[in-house]
């Protein structure tokens, strides 16, 4: 489904992302963990088609397309979808309004008021979440944990093929990280897949992933099952410094 073979990436003439290559199938859960500064938010903001980064060299394709070639919006019709690690405020546009916007711009013919209420009812019922919360203005006011729920609220109701979480289990509490890992869970099937980008083994409790990377200066310097992410919680990124920091530099 995703493909990304040799990618380097830089920001103002400093090179973040040096060389990095994945495979993400079709059905598949993939976590990304790393430390700070290893590169992980970058690379899901360049998936993404964020302006701010270059693509120096490197290609990503997304079911058998070029990213590089699609703006923001037709990566999103294609089925890619980007939860943000700091979801933006807008002030004066409803939770509803947003989504049913968002929702008949992915698809090929617009839902009806009534089935896009039905839908939005269903999904944040899922979530948790009170039916007057759709009232709110997108993300003011919202705590960490709101926004974070309505980032996987717009999950469920954009039903993308891909899902790029960066960072979403960062700030939440215990009930608040089992409501978002039961979105993501009530998504996985054959045909959703998901990049999960994380600094701690804890999400990866609720969302049991398929494969673990490890990222380091900007390259994947190894990877393996759930169980990897166990070992790195008991050991720190120390421990991936002194065993994997020589391959970065090759």
């Amino acid at each position: 489904m995703l493909k990304i073979e040799n990618l380097h990436v830089e920001i103002d003439g400093n090179e973040i992302i040096k060389g990095l290559s994945l495979e993400v199938g079709e059905g598949e859960i993939h976590a990304i963990m790393g430390p700070n500064g290893s590169g992980k938010s970058t690379l899901s903001n360049v998936l993404m088609g964020h302006p701010r980064y270059e693509v120096t060299e490197g290609t990503v394709t997304f079911m058998g397309q070029d990213v590089f070639e699609l703006e923001p919006d037709e990566r999103a019709k294609l089925g890619m979808f980007l939860a943000f690690q700091y979801p933006s405020e807008v002030p004066g546009v409803s939770v509803a309004n947003f989504l049913r916007t968002a929702v008949n711009s992915v698809r090929e013919e617009e839902l009806s008021p009534m089935e896009m209420y039905r839908l939005l009812q269903e999904k944040m019922q899922i979530m948790q979440m009170d039916p007057k919360f759709a009232e709110r203005y997108l993300n003011e006011g919202f705590s960490g944990g709101e926004k974070k729920r309505n980032e996987i609220l717009q999950m469920l109701m954009l039903q993308p093929k891909l899902a790029i979480m960066d960072e979403t289990d960062s700030g939440l509490d215990i009930d608040a990280l089992q409501v978002v890992a039961r979105g993501v869970n009530e998504m996985r099937g054959p045909e959703f897949s998901a990049v999960l980008i994380t600094h701690y083994q804890r999400i990866l409790r609720y969302i049991e992933p398929d494969h673990v990377h490890v990222m380091l200066d900007g390259r994947i310097v190894t990877s393996g099952s759930k169980e990897l992410a166990e070992e790195l919680e008991e050991k720190g990124y120390d421990w991936v410094r002194q065993e994997f920091g020589s391959a970065t530099k090759s």
